[in-house]
């Protein structure tokens, strides 16, 4: 269940969803976590996103159960004229149409922007490109670590005397699919008061390069910003490997205000150093980074990486320790909060998701991922009066396939 309203904040709301793999699929998700209708059209292939990142199991993909939860799935053929008219049927009854397919796919399939507000002016039409609709770049293909790398995350990540390092979380993909969906509430709330739809554009590369405005702020657009590796701050801030060995068995300690440098050292029992020449205040800190940094690595090696977060954390210190995707499903604090909730799915059995970082009244809990065309039908009649004779036809003419519950 959601936390309160069991329709959704954004019930009531009917989104065409024309996405694949993340960055498209990741913004109808974050809708239809706040209660919208959405309505997957996939070809009779389906999203290739069904099989991506290492099918292990007897269905889907997981990759994409985490994307497509609580959405309808509708098969058209898109390449014949009959499965666009009933697309363009099917937009008439909708407020929104995403898509997030490569250069010039819609245009090839002549359903742009301009033929569909024809049929529903007030219709919103969200489109995300890797380096979006003009400038020299435009005809590009890209995906996450392409939009990534054009962003400038890896040439700030990594040692100084290394090379960039590719930046693992998706933030190319899902932080792209974030904007458009705020774009999209945007534009709806401004199509209720005008009565006028409008086209969104979402450039993956801009979309990441929002977050870069952090770096190197004096030197802004002057010269490249560094890379630092795992030091953060020059007072002590960064990761330090803790007791066990493992490849993740680290904690990042990130003291920024002069109360928890001093707060730091209280915590690694090595409150003299307050009153130390070499550690008194914060240019003597930095003159003597390296032997600080000496003194809190002693400290952590004799603490699991847990137990360095809680001591200092507990000490008014801010640090966590460095989850990996394990702890991420068994830390207490996440469990505590039903973070990862349990959904059933009709082939894969019990599957793990995670919910909506939102906790608001009309934020809802993730149902399953649909099967491929598991909607069409039921959609078709619904929305455009389509009979099962009719759809029947569809199937028979290739516009469609017929959906068989086989659970």
């Amino acid at each position: 269940m959601n936390e309160g309203n069991s329709m959704g904040s954004l019930a009531g709301i009917r989104v065409l969803d024309m996405t694949q793999y993340e960055a498209g699929t990741s913004c109808t998700q974050y809708l239809a976590w706040l209660g919208a209708e959405i309505i997957k059209i996939e070809s009779i292939a389906g999203d290739p996103g069904r099989g991506a990142a290492g099918v292990n199991m007897p269905g889907d993909s997981q990759y994409f159960m985490n994307y497509n939860s609580g959405k309808k799935s509708v098969v058209l053929n898109l390449k014949e004229s009959r499965g666009r008219e009933i697309l363009l049927d099917l937009a008439k009854n909708c407020d929104v149409f995403v898509e997030n397919y490569g250069p010039g796919v819609m245009e090839n399939l002549n359903i742009t922007a301009d033929v569909m507000q024809k049929v529903n002016p007030k219709l919103i039409y969200g489109r995300i490109k890797g380096f979006g609709l003009s400038g020299p770049y435009a005809d590009y293909n890209a995906y996450d670590w392409v939009a990534q790398a054009a962003a400038g995350t890896y040439s700030v990540t990594g040692d100084p005397d290394g090379p960039p390092q590719v930046v693992a979380p998706t933030i190319g993909d899902s932080g792209t699919g974030i904007q458009m969906a705020l774009g999209i509430l945007a534009a709806y709330i401004e199509a209720q008061q005008t009565g006028q739809g409008q086209t969104i554009e979402v450039s993956m590369q801009e979309a990441v390069t929002i977050f870069m405005k952090t770096l190197d702020l004096d030197n802004w657009g002057k010269h490249p910003a560094q890379r630092y590796g795992t030091k953060r701050g020059r007072t002590g801030g960064g990761l330090y490997r803790t007791r066990g060995g493992g490849p993740n068995d680290y904690v990042m300690i990130f003291p920024v205000t002069l109360v928890q440098q001093d707060a730091l050292f209280a915590a690694i029992e090595r409150p003299e150093l307050l009153a130390d020449p070499k550690f008194d205040s914060l240019e003597a800190r930095v003159a003597n980074e390296a032997e600080l940094r000496e003194i809190i690595q002693e400290w952590a090696i004799q603490h699991s990486k847990q137990d360095a977060m809680k001591i200092l954390a507990e000490g008014g210190v801010p640090a966590s320790y460095v989850f990996d995707t394990l702890d991420l499903f068994s830390d207490p604090h996440l469990t505590s909060r039903d973070f990862i909730t349990e959904v059933q799915h009709p082939v894969n059995g019990t599957i793990k998701l995670m919910r909506h970082p939102l906790r608001m009244s009309g934020a809802l809990l993730p149902g399953r991922s649909p099967l491929l065309g598991e909607h069409t039908a039921d959609v078709l009649q619904e929305y455009l009066d389509v009979t099962p004779e009719a759809f029947q036809d569809l199937v028979a003419d290739g516009i469609t396939i017929a959906f068989e519950q086989n659970f």
